[in-house]
């Protein structure tokens, strides 16, 4: 049965204009020129040396392109984005309207759009109605491996093959040069990643964003992100997702669980 939930700090930012297409074409991860109407990919902004700085989902609707984003980042990706309009033909602004997630089974009545990462996450609505059930979706999302934006990811910080970018098709590797392209190709091609974000079971309560995840030597092996009732996503070491064996945090216990779409270290 499909099971949907409003998404409180979600909202929808419209990009229109004659340009808007080769605007964003050159400045985010994803190849928005090979968006057929109604379809969506995901995608990244990042600074010139290839840091996150925010990711989202790129809608083609026709005349305009729709970014849901996180609400407390809306002005700010606005802003960035405006940067560089020059003399582009390119308006981006707030639209109002809200988010909806589903998941466990079809969109209604075949409405929204189909989340790109995996067929699992399911879709998004939008000005939908639905109830509130963050936390089912929540457990959901984090199961699978999925990143949430500023709750996973450091600002300027992190780099997009950390967060599964690649595998989950939010990199395009063919549409020509993008704003942060080349240290995100040289961290893929020269092997230079050392950290993956990884699902963790956890054995009690937990441990807050940043908390340190030991390994049986007492080193550690990774921080805690985002997490809910006995799950969460962690920054580890790739030796610590190879080896899966359990990470301590005070009396917590910490067990890595490699989803299947991630590749192994070194592939």
């Amino acid at each position: 049965m499909t099971r949907t939930t409003r998404l409180p700090d979600r909202t929808i930012l419209a990009v229109t204009g004659a340009d808007r297409v080769a605007f964003l074409q050159g400045l985010i991860s994803a190849d928005v020129a090979a968006l057929a109407p109604g379809a969506a990919a995901w995608a990244a902004l990042l600074t010139p040396q290839g840091k996150w700085i925010a990711d989202f989902f790129v809608l083609n609707d026709d005349a305009r392109l729709l970014l849901d984003v996180e609400s407390g980042q809306a002005a700010m990706i606005a802003a960035r984005l405006l940067r560089f309009r020059l003399r582009s033909q390119v308006g981006v602004d707030p639209t109002g309207l809200s988010v909806v997630a589903g998941w466990d089974g079809p969109a209604p009545d075949g409405l929204g759009w189909a989340d790109p990462r995996l067929p699992q996450a399911g879709f998004r609505l939008l000005g939908a109605e639905a109830p509130d059930d963050f936390a089912a979706w929540d457990a959901h999302r984090i199961a699978l491996g999925l990143p949430d934006g500023s709750r996973d990811l450091e600002a300027e910080s992190s780099v997009l093959l950390e967060a599964g970018f690649d595998e989950l098709g939010g990199i395009s590797w063919t549409k020509g040069c993008w704003m942060g392209q080349e240290l995100t190709a040289r961290t893929k091609y020269r092997g230079l990643l050392k950290r993956r974000l990884c699902p963790v079971t956890l054995d009690g309560p937990a441990p807050p964003r940043d908390t340190p995840l030991l390994n049986a030597a007492g080193a550690e092996a990774g921080r805690m992100r985002s997490a809910t009732t006995g799950l969460g996503l962690a920054l580890l070491r790739l030796a610590a997702i190879d080896e899966a064996q359990p990470l301590t945090a005070g009396t917590i216990t910490a067990t890595p669980q490699r989803p299947a779409w991630m590749r192994p270290a070194g592939c």
